[in-house]
């Protein structure tokens, strides 16, 4: 099962995240709001609140209980490759 190890907030709304399996990568919030939404992701919309990530279960979450699960970001439809 994969987890999100790591998670350090790059500006502009991109996340740089580590996987349990090695691979590195930018998620960047902005674009997945541009094709996903709901009620728990407009707060997404604010850079101040993307800081507030934090990793729990190997997902990334935000206060206001939403979680992203680390095998939907580990696509690389949503995850830019870091070298």
């Amino acid at each position: 099962m994969i987890k999100i190890l790591t998670c350090e907030h790059l500006g502009n709304s991109r996340l740089l995240l580590e996987f349990s399996d090695g691979v590195k990568g930018i998620f960047d919030v902005k674009a997945y709001l541009d094709t996903h939404n709901g009620p728990l992701l407009k707060p997404l919309a604010d850079e101040d609140y993307v800081r507030r990530v934090f990793i729990e279960a190997g997902g990334l979450t935000w206060p206001n209980g939403l979680s992203l699960s680390p095998a939907r970001l580990h696509e690389p439809a949503l995850l830019e490759a870091v070298a």
